[in-house]
């Protein structure tokens, strides 16, 4: 997990810099990361007990997923909290925050597609359909 983290932090970087400060804050308060863990714990049953540069983008691709709808989550409920946290909005109010949450929902898209893991886009871009 210790691996995913830093994977999953680079997933994110970007050339702007307030996106970079909100991503670090929202990387730094994150959750049990349950999805990931879901991850890797199938790739190990399906692959021979074996973690692949794959499964590192799988698993990036699910959490920017699963972060980006918390965040415009938070937006739609008007939370102010996040796991004991101020959440984005909070902070950065409503606008940034729908902006952010639309960053990690490409991010995670295009990591897809620059990895060449169409398969997965697809069941992604599907389940993204389906939250909506």
């Amino acid at each position: 997990m210790e691996l995913f983290e830093k994977k999953f932090y680079d997933s994110m970087t970007s050339k702007v810099a307030l996106l970079n400060r909100i991503t670090y804050y929202i990387v730094n308060r994150k959750g049990k990361q349950m999805r990931p863990m879901f991850v890797f714990l199938t790739a190990k049953m399906l692959n021979n007990g074996m973690v692949n540069e794959r499964t590192y983008h799988g698993a990036s691709v699910i959490e920017l997923i699963h972060t980006a709808t918390l965040v415009h989550d938070d937006v739609v409920d008007d939370s102010n909290r996040r796991r004991g946290f101020f959440s984005i909005n909070a902070l950065w109010k409503n606008k940034i925050a729908v902006l952010v949450g639309d960053y990690l929902l490409s991010k995670g898209l295009l990591l897809s597609i620059d990895n060449g893991d169409f398969d997965l886009l697809k069941i992604i871009s599907v389940a993204v359909r389906e939250m909506s």
